[in-house]
Order: structure tokens, then sequence, then C-alpha cells
């Protein structure tokens, strides 16, 4: 006498049915109710619970718990997390309506992109470059032409349904585990094949390896991070998609020039004449031409100031033209000033007059001499100014409260 007997109503069947029974009663129930079959909400429901009623039937022991404690007893461990509906109905039927659904554990549709990283200079993204590279690859025996054996001698293993996996059930004490673990018939190969009928080149594993050159464009006005594609040049494998082979612009940094988008940026030092008075500067440009840009007289350049040369940056990725060219001046003053008193003198007549210092009547003034930056010599300082006050107990910056 079983405690209850919702899953076998469930499946209409009597608790007495054999397991043969069963299985067509599910098969019927399962082929009327699926969402591919029948979409309402309703037949999802009575899938969800058909499926699970069969999963715990189907099962020698989570019957007997079933039969003997009923849904409760199951809910103690012996019934376990189990497998979807899905999962059930895919074990069961195989292929499904026409194929629809895979017979187990899926296998991925597309292989992995492989991704390689390809080193470039400024100059070459400047100009562009052509490299070639070499790359070792999985690809489908030619011998066998990805079968793994003889044509008509490989068969679909019958116990994974082709997916190379299968879910398997074990017992452990009082609690049942159901998990997806690599099928033990075939391998998980997918395919079941006579030792005698395999491929002699690639000993039933259907692929080999191989190396492969492919030649890398880098155009013009490339940045970095931009991506090379070679579409479906990746890992082959039976029954996958190959992904992709993608190469990637790694840009190195340059010594004097700094890339922002098409633009180009220079950093130029003068001397004090040639930014007072006018003059030529002139440098290498990573075209591999020089560049020489004219400061007029009359047209005073100080330090940190930026002049533009258009059309003298990077090219434009696949549109013509080229971004610009942003050149900052850095003036270079003489490192011992002016050497005689007359010269100086000169030089107070052709510049203009100094400003005035302007101190208001009756403030106290301190007058001081300024000496060169010494880093070492004045950090020290610094630190020597505050071991002083840690010493007298103070803390720098803050006041003591008084009482």
């Amino acid at each position: 006498m079983v405690k209850e007997t919702k899953f076998y109503d469930a499946l209409g069947v009597s608790p007495s049915a054999s397991d043969s029974e069963l299985k067509k009663a599910y098969r019927k129930s399962a082929l009327k109710y699926h969402p591919d079959k029948n979409p309402s909400p309703e037949a999802a429901e009575k899938f969800k619970e058909i499926s699970h009623a069969y999963e715990i039937l189907s099962d020698e022991q989570k019957r007997e718990v079933y039969d003997n404690y009923g849904e409760e007893g199951l809910s103690g461990g012996a019934g376990g997390p189990g497998m979807n509906a899905e999962d059930i109905f895919s074990q069961f039927f195989g292929g499904g309506f026409g194929g629809a659904f895979g017979g187990g554990p899926q296998r991925p549709s597309r292989g992995k992109d492989i991704r390689h990283s390809i080193s470039c200079t400024l100059e070459e993204l400047y100009k562009g470059k052509t490299t070639k590279l070499a790359l070792n690859k999985t690809v489908l025996c030619k011998n066998c032409n990805g079968l793994g054996g003889a044509e008509g001698k490989v068969h679909k293993c019958t116990d994974c349904h082709g997916s190379g996996m299968k879910f398997v059930t074990r017992q452990m004490g009082p609690m049942i585990q159901r998990f997806q673990t690599v099928c033990d018939k075939c391998q998980g190969t997918g395919d079941i094949c006579n030792p005698k009928d395999r491929c002699t080149v690639c000993k039933g594993k259907k692929t080999q390896s191989e190396r492969k050159i492919l030649q890398v464009h880098i155009d013009p006005g490339m940045k970095d991070g931009q991506r090379v594609v070679f579409s479906g040049e990746g890992d082959q494998e039976p029954g996958i998609t190959p992904g992709d082979v993608i190469f990637v612009v790694d840009e190195k940094p340059h010594e004097k020039f700094t890339r922002k988008g098409n633009d180009l940026f220079y950093e130029a030092e003068i001397d004090l004449l040639t930014a007072l008075a006018g003059g030529e500067v002139a440098f290498k440009h990573i075209s591999g031409d020089w560049i020489k840009v004219h400061s007029y007289p009359g047209e005073v350049i100080s330090t940190g100031e930026v002049k533009v040369v258009e059309g003298q940056g990077m090219p434009i990725y696949r549109q013509g033209g080229r971004g610009n060219l942003f050149v900052k001046f850095t003036v270079k003053f003489p490192e011992n000033g002016f050497a005689s008193e007359d010269k100086l003198k000169e030089l107070e007549s052709i510049l203009p007059a100094r400003a005035k210092v302007t101190i208001p009547k009756g403030a106290e003034v301190d007058e001081c001499d300024m000496v060169s930056f010494n880093p070492a010599q004045h950090q020290q300082t610094r630190r020597d100014a505050y071991d002083s006050e840690d010493e007298e107990g103070g803390q720098p910056g803050v006041q003591c409260a008084s009482q």
C-alpha cells in the first residue's frame, strides 16, 4: 500500500505500474504538453509536473522512498535537485521533435575565439605594415573528414546521444546525487567505432594539428586596441562552427611624440633669441621626413605656448586626410645669464621697463636673499623642523588647549 498517489495520478497510471507502463505514459503526456507543441502556460506547468513525476518513479530507489514516505520523504534528501524537465525530455526522446532538442547535455555551437596581441610602433601605425604570423591550430582530420573512422563505421553513442556527456545518479547513504560526467562508453567522443575501423592518421580523435601562416595587414591610422579579424580561422571541431582569430593592436609609446586620436603632440625646446626675435625650429616627424616651422620677428613665443601645424597628424583610418600636429614650446634661458654689464644695459634699453614694486607705506620690510633649490637639503630641513616640534611634545599644526 503506497502512502500517496500524486505522481502516479500525474502520469495516469496505477501504483503497480511497471517500468514499461511508466515510460509509455510519460511519452504520451510529454509529447502532448511539451511547450513546443502546446504553448499555453497551463501546458508548461503540466509538462514540469509529469517530468518530475517520471524522474521519481523511474528511479527504483526514489520510487521506493516515495511509496513508503510520500513526497515529504523525498524532501529529506532522497529526491535531490535532480534534472529539469528539458533534461529528462532530451534524455528520454534523444533528438526530440525533428532534432529540436539535443540528447542530453549540449555542446557549444561555436568554438572559442583566439586572440593575439600585435605590437606596433607609432611609425608603423602611421605608414601601415604587413606582417606574417605562424599559428598552430586544430583542424578536422583530412584523412577521415573529421569522422574519426571509416565512413559508415562510426555510429552515434546511444548512452549520451552523441553529446559525449551524460547524467549519472549515485547514492551516498540516504542521499541521491545526479551529476554530469564524461560518457564512459564513448570516452567523451560522442561516437562508437570499432578499433580496427578507426582513422590511422588521427587515431579516432577526428582532428589533427596544423601550422598556418596568416598575413596581417595593419592599415595606416589604426589605433591601440583596434582588431584585425580572421573569421572562422579558429580551432575546428566536428559539429561546431570555428571561432575567429583576432589580432589586437598594441601601440607602443613613442619617445618624443604622443598620440591622441588622430592628432600628434610634440614638445620643442627653443632658445631665448628665437622665442623673442623669431627663427626656425626643425625636428624629425614619425613619417621619416623633417618638419621645419618658422617663428617670425615680433611673434614672441612663451614657455608652454602651443602652436598647430595642420594636416601633419596621424592618417585618418580609411577616410583619408590627417589629423593635426600640436607643438608645445619650452623656452631655454641662458644658463649663466649675460656675462658683461654692458650687455645687460644693452638688454635694458631693448626690453620693456621693469615692473615697479609697490609696498604700502609704513610696512615692515625684510630684505632676503634667494638660493637655488636643493631637494635633498630642503626636504631634510623640513623633516628636522617636524622632529623638533615632536620633541617638544607638540603636534605640527595643532595648538594645545589651555585649561
